[in-house]
């Protein structure tokens, strides 16, 4: 059930430690909000010097109030921090808001004080928030305890960033959004993201989680606690364009970056990552509503071609698709439009809008109810008509044309009714763009919960969110499975054991140190052979593989050249696989600190990090979600068979991801492992060289 943090949104009594009378300070500013609602709760000013603070007379310390205070918010230096903390604890806090910077930010001393202060709150049966926060507002229990009012509305905003907070704020006004919940994170020294993203998901008033974060903290339960919530949750975070401070020995371990760990966690848990506020706005006022398109075949009804043709494009960018419609479906539309207007798809009204502004809405109703179509945008002037009306400077009113722009402007509001109609018969996403987004029918579209934007980009981009990705299920993380006994040998051969125990096939081979064992490994299978230099970081570069060996000659030779120029400690002798129509794959795990195991499959073979054609997901990866990331590859058609060339079995390549990734899973002491190349044919899937670093 999570933690219980009741205390902390709802408590019975609030107390501000460090209330001020000086505007500078920021106990000032959160003693100020607290007052806002002294009717719900009692709410107590502390200020050691005494005297009073906003009018109210203040207690010189907590003992001092004479009776148990269950919210305590503490804004003092940092030096009387821990004795505040004391304090509080010692008058019953069951929850307690920490302000005061100068912890675990600093350094390791300041760490170490902050884990000191966390472990005697948690002893106390109590939590707390910071510190090195700006504090918590509550709207939904009249809780009002940071610096700023947030209003009220069905997001819950949890932000490690005060001025993020409040220009996302701003961001959404426009919008008619406003916020359930605001949590400043600060250092996360007892309650985490995750904990109230739990508390979120359990909150009846919350119906969108947004977050940003730059410290997950633990990035796995993180992604656990989205994928779980039942609510959107839209993520920004910075810093995710660095590489892995680790030093990477193998290829997944190089192409692995900070930013693909995170939108692989993302994708995996349902979780809307975004780059900038502006996007974030964008994408809560997409899911505002909670529609949710089931396929990704868009209409798109414009009043003018060129915005019909950026908006199909910006469809299409988004990832959605913008087919042609049906013979019957433009048949239908015909008897609704006059001849000039096409209806293939953009379906273009082609100025019959200002003869009939009711074919709009007529329009859209005959889109939505297509069963070939999953979500409609429509784009363009409309909104014009009464943005002239409205003072807003529609051209109707700078033509002189005021009556006809009357007419115009009252059927333009009528059939923003009857859109708004439409849309709440059906399931499907309506989105609009409009050049003029605060005219009055605009306004009449956005109550009605259909998203109005003023960018066509934008309207993609919230259509895209409103899109549910066709996925093998549900988003989710699959757990990690128990720790395995650790490896001891990260040679090649310990590796090639490991995984064949795993049920990754791999074709017969012998470790040999010299030339009668060579001799004896030739015995042991047919030619033609491969021999490898064992112990090189890439042993393709330093030229310690030979392929295609036919026989024992040719094998002594290869041998006896490779010896003599690398001089290694011991060779692999193989059996050369049947490479006909296969594709060769590479499969990998690398073990991220915050977000523990992330598997990366794609293109493989000596190419690998220049074609760079990749794709990430958390570790274990099930089959049908290999498959997956597999058929979204960039060169998914050479899977799928090529100027014909068969297709190879995606279903064996799949069937090996899920056995590697979960056997890298259980065992947390390889930081990387992988399989380069697996080659993939018609008739099944072959490991052809393995790689493991210890951790």
């Amino acid at each position: 059930m999570g933690r219980d943090l009741s205390a902390l949104f709802d408590p019975k009594s609030v107390a501000v430690v460090g209330a001020s009378d000086d505007p500078a300070k920021y106990g000032h500013a959160v003693a100020a909000q607290a007052l806002r609602a002294p009717d719900r709760r009692p709410v107590h000013l502390v200020n050691r010097r005494g005297g009073t603070v906003l009018g109210r007379t203040t207690a010189t310390s907590l003992a001092g109030i004479g009776e148990p205070v269950e919210l305590v918010v503490i804004s003092v230096p940092g030096p009387g921090f821990e004795a505040a903390v004391d304090d509080a604890l010692a008058c019953g806090a069951r929850a307690i808001v920490g302000i005061t910077a100068g912890f675990a930010e600093t350094g390791p001393l300041g760490l170490a004080r902050q884990q000191a202060i966390a472990d005697r709150v948690r002893a106390a049966g109590a939590v707390l928030v910071g510190p090195n926060c700006l504090g918590i507002a509550d709207n939904t229990t009249e809780l009002y305890l940071a610096s700023d009012r947030f209003a009220p509305g069905g997001i819950a905003l949890l932000s490690q960033s005060g001025n993020l907070a409040l220009e996302l704020q701003l961001r959404c006004a426009p919008h008619g959004l406003g916020f359930s919940r605001f949590v400043s994170l600060g250092n996360q020294a007892d309650v985490t993201l995750v904990d109230l993203i739990e508390d979120a998901a359990r909150h009846d008033a919350t119906r969108a989680i947004a977050v940003y974060a730059e410290d997950f903290g633990d990035g796995r339960a993180f992604a656990e606690a989205a994928a779980a919530a039942g609510k959107p949750v839209v993520l920004l975070t910075a810093g995710r364009g660095t590489a892995s401070a680790r030093s990477a020995q193998s290829h997944t371990g190089a192409l692995t970056t900070s930013a693909d760990v995170v939108a692989a966690a993302c994708r995996d848990a349902g979780v809307e990552l975004v780059a900038t506020p502006h996007e974030m706005t964008v994408v809560l006022a997409a899911l505002n509503g909670g529609r949710r398109a089931t396929g990704h075949r868009t209409a798109v009804c414009t009043d003018g071609g060129g915005h019909g043709a950026i908006a199909a494009d910006a469809a299409e960018a988004a990832g959605l698709a913008v087919p042609e419609l049906g013979t019957a479906a433009q048949q239908q539309l015909r008897t609704l439009l006059w001849e000039q207007s096409a209806v293939r798809n953009p379906v273009d009204l082609a100025g019959m809008g200002e003869q009939n502004p009711h074919s709009y809405g007529d329009t859209v109703g005959a889109l939505l109810a297509l069963d070939e179509v999953d979500s409609v945008v429509l784009t363009g002037y409309f909104g014009g008509y009464s943005a002239a009306t409205g003072g807003l400077g529609g051209p109707a009113a700078e033509s002189g044309t005021a009556g006809g722009g009357s007419a115009l402007a009252a059927g333009e509001l009528e059939t923003a009714h009857q859109m708004a109609d439409h849309a709440t018969r059906t399931a499907k996403p309506l989105v609009v763009q409009s050049m003029f987004p605060d005219a009055p029918s605009c306004r009449t579209l956005a109550e009605a919960g259909i998203p109005v934007f003023a960018s066509t980009e934008d309207a993609a981009r919230a259509l895209a969110a409103m899109t549910a990705a066709e996925t093998a299920g549900p988003p989710g993380v699959r757990p990690l499975p128990p720790a395995a006994a650790p490896l001891r040998d990260p040679g090649y051969h310990g590796v090639r054991t490991l995984l064949s125990g795993a049920g990754v096939p791999f074709p017969e081979a012998c470790e040999i140190t010299d030339e009668a064992q060579l001799l004896a490994a030739a015995d042991a299978f047919e030619g033609p052979y491969v021999l490898k230099a064992l112990h090189l970081l890439h042993k393709s570069d330093a030229g310690g593989v030979a392929l295609g060996l036919p026989d024992r000659a040719a094998l002594v030779t290869a041998f006896r050249e490779m010896h003599a120029r690398l001089g290694a400690d011991s060779y692999s002798v193989e059996a050369m696989a049947d490479l006909t129509d296969g594709v060769e794959l590479i499969v990998g795990v690398n073990r991220d600190p915050r977000f523990g195991p992330v598997a990366m499959v794609g293109l493989g073979g000596v190419l690998t990090e220049a074609l760079h054609d990749v794709a990430f997901a958390l570790a274990p990866v099930p089959a049908a979600r290999a498959e997956q990331l597999l058929t979204g590859l960039r060169t998914a058609a050479l899977l799928k068979g090529v100027r014909g060339r068969p297709a190879v079995d995606l279903a064996a390549a799949a069937a090996v991801i899920e056995r590697l990734t979960t056997l890298a899973a259980a065992h947390p002491e390889i930081t990387e492992i992988e399989v380069n190349p697996l080659l993939v044919r018609p008739d099944g899937a072959l490991a052809l060289d393995a790689r493991a670093v210890l951790a």
